[in-house]
């Protein structure tokens, strides 16, 4: 498996015929493209992220341009210099699904962005090229559907030929990348920490062929 950084999506229908109607449109999705672009909301709220690699690949592709809403998903720390006066928990959860970007663990310095697959207390098993789930909900276990995300002749493998078995901590993730063939994920390097979670992708911006927003449970073309 090869290592990579980060990928999103974004999805944007074209219609054949514009119109004075059609083409106005198009002025203002390229406004507000500029805007993100040139003039992107850091400020702890939204980030811009530039996909690089194949590792996301069919839901985002190399070169895609993302937003990701870093609004209440990991805990903040509040304090003065080093004094720590409280830990706010995080306000909104992750789900079983969702697109996130985060900090390497080996290296910080470098953004990834995966698939969440295992939530907290969860036991991930990988065996048949499968990926099963067991919880408080599913004691026996319970294969997970990827058909949303996945191709069907996907089948995700790990490197002991016995299968793959891994408890995920209090506050961690199981994270795997969609291209399961040629991603670097939670199956070598494992869980990711809340700490690390940067946010969940919101929109992908570009191209605008493929302009997509992404909300709670929800999908929506721009």
């Amino acid at each position: 498996m090869s290592s990579d950084n980060f990928d999103r999506e974004v999805n944007i229908e074209e219609n054949a015929s514009y119109g004075v109607g059609g083409f106005f449109v198009e002025i203002v999705k390229i406004f507000f493209l500029a805007l993100i672009i040139i003039v992107p909301i850091r400020v702890f709220i939204f980030q811009p992220f530039f996909v690089q690699g194949a590792s996301m690949e069919p839901s985002f592709d190399d070169g895609q341009y993302l937003i990701v809403n870093e609004i209440g998903y990991k805990k903040t720390e509040i304090g003065i210099d080093d004094l720590k006066i409280a830990t706010l928990s995080p306000l909104r959860k992750l789900e079983r699904g969702d697109v996130i970007v985060f900090r390497y663990p080996k290296d910080p310095r470098q953004f990834y962005i995966k698939r969440v697959i295992g939530l907290p207390e969860e036991t991930i098993e990988i065996k048949d090229g499968k990926v099963y789930i067991y919880n408080n909900q599913w004691s026996q276990g319970k294969v997970l559907d990827e058909k949303d995300y996945l191709r069907k002749d996907v089948m995700t493998q790990v490197q002991d030929i016995n299968g793959f078995k891994k408890i995920v901590g209090k506050d961690e993730y199981f994270v795997m990348g969609d291209n399961r063939p040629n991603s670097s994920d939670s199956r070598i390097w494992g869980t990711i920490k809340n700490s690390d979670v940067i946010g969940k992708v919101l929109l992908r911006a570009w191209p605008f062929s493929k302009m997509h927003l992404y909300l709670q449970g929800e999908e929506y073309s721009i």
